[in-house]
């Protein structure tokens, strides 16, 4: 029987991330997909026009559904605010749980207020597998917690509840790009440091798709850093297959 990944965050009216790369990357993954819709958004590669929140109660109602039947891994994305992180944290499944920290668009516009961002580490940190910050949410967790370095912010994290942070170097300097896996057994003695080429073409959707990735690896029965090195492929095959059709 195929696994199915819960896919809970925002619609993407471009198409390029939210949940309809979600559903994407879980097929690529070999997972099925359902979805719980947190917001509406009209945005281009641009910029972000317009956000227009579900009700919490109507996201809690979309989980329901997903859950009358089996549900093998959760990826959360985009979570809007306080009362919807509280909303779903009540009534997640007891399943692996990755979480793409979704704070602001590639154009800079916030995405999950400063209350939410809050609730997410009281209320979701607990509950998460797997934690995929980029660089730039990885320092507003340290502002959180009044800390700043690497080391510093994935042990508070790990404090916090969850069990693998993936540290992505995709904002770093340089002519490479290194993601770094955090277990749960503390930054100082395990972690790993997967490495990839940099890219000269731009996707938008990159965090979406290794997070459900993950989660659809989780699904699949594979440890997180089988899931994580698994789902590093699938993101390069597309960055190699967008550029050939660039080239085209």
């Amino acid at each position: 029987m195929t696994p199915v990944v819960l896919c809970i965050g925002g619609m993407d009216s471009s198409g390029g991330a939210g949940l309809l790369r979600d559903a994407a990357s879980v097929a690529t993954a070999g997972a099925r997909t359902r979805v719980a819709v947190t917001a509406v958004t009209a945005q281009s590669d641009a910029r972000v026009r317009a956000v227009s929140p579900v009700a919490p109660e109507l996201v809690v109602a979309q989980i329901a559904s997903a859950l009358e039947t089996r549900v093998d891994a959760v990826k959360l994305g985009m979570l809007v605010d306080a009362p919807t992180v509280a909303a779903v944290a009540g009534v997640l499944p007891q399943v692996p749980l990755v979480l793409d920290p979704v704070l602001a668009s590639s154009s800079g516009r916030v995405l999950l207020d400063p209350p939410g961002v809050a609730a997410l580490i009281e209320a979701l940190l607990p509950r998460t597998e797997v934690l995929t910050p980029n660089l730039p949410e990885l320092s507003a967790f340290g502002a959180c917690f009044g800390i700043s370095g690497e080391p510093e912010i994935v042990r508070a994290l790990q404090g916090a509840g969850c069990r693998w942070v993936l540290v992505k170097g995709g904002h770093a300097d340089g002519q490479g790009c290194e993601d770094r896996l955090y277990g749960p057994d503390g930054p100082d003695g395990a972690i790993e440091r997967i490495h990839g080429p940099r890219h000269p073409s731009t996707l938008r959707g990159t965090g979406c798709q290794l997070a459900s990735a993950i989660a659809a690896g989780r699904a699949l029965g594979l440890t997180v850093p089988e899931a994580v090195r698994r789902a590093r492929r699938l993101l390069e095959a597309r960055f190699i297959a967008e550029g050939r059709r660039d080239e085209a």
